[in-house]
């Protein structure tokens, strides 16, 4: 019989803990659980208190209205399809994207803007997962237009899943400029 030294399972949990929880996971995970706290928290009042379902379009300034649309779809309601099955599978797609950057937060989040991009990118993307499950499609509200011309109809996951996205791209550019600046 073989003996395993004493600090081999201790190595193998850090092991393990690296690839589920890094320096910025703390930080990214607290942003995920406000933007998902928040986003449910805005559904809910919209449809539960402020019944948006039964107003139709309410406008609140010259290029700003609120709206309850249901999103069956993808981005800009893309491959709309009726049925429980659809939004299950989108749900479940949103969950692993989620994990995936969760997963990412953890292994190779290099800051603070990443942390809160990839939060943001989570927290959204479970609000609408939810939605999914819940509604049968996601809640969207807000509705942005100018000049007769009328934006898609998006709410806050939506959001935070684009700033997510633009603060990935800002320290990507920011970081590939400083590199260069260091090399030249």
């Amino acid at each position: 019989m073989r003996v395993l030294p004493v600090d081999r399972p201790h190595r193998v949990s850090n092991r393990l803990v690296g690839w589920l929880w890094g320096r910025w996971s703390q930080l990214g995970l607290t942003i995920a659980l406000a933007t998902l706290i928040a986003d449910q928290a805005h559904k809910w009042w919209m449809l539960a208190v402020y019944r948006i379902q039964d107003k139709g379009r309410v406008p609140i300034t010259p290029f700003l209205d609120l709206v309850y649309v249901k999103n069956l779809g993808i981005s800009y309601g893309l491959l709309a399809q009726h049925g429980s099955l659809t939004q299950w599978l989108l749900a479940g797609f949103a969950v692993l994207a989620a994990a995936g950057l969760a997963w990412w937060l953890a292994t190779g989040a290099s800051g603070r803007l990443w942390a809160i991009s990839l939060g943001l990118l989570i927290g959204g993307a479970i609000g609408n997962a939810i939605d999914r499950l819940r509604l049968g499609g996601v809640a969207d509200f807000f509705s942005l237009h100018a000049y007769g011309f009328y934006w898609y109809v998006f709410n806050m996951a939506d959001v935070a899943i684009v700033a997510g996205v633009v603060g990935l791209l800002y320290d990507s550019v920011r970081t590939s400029r400083n590199d260069a600046s260091k090399a030249a």
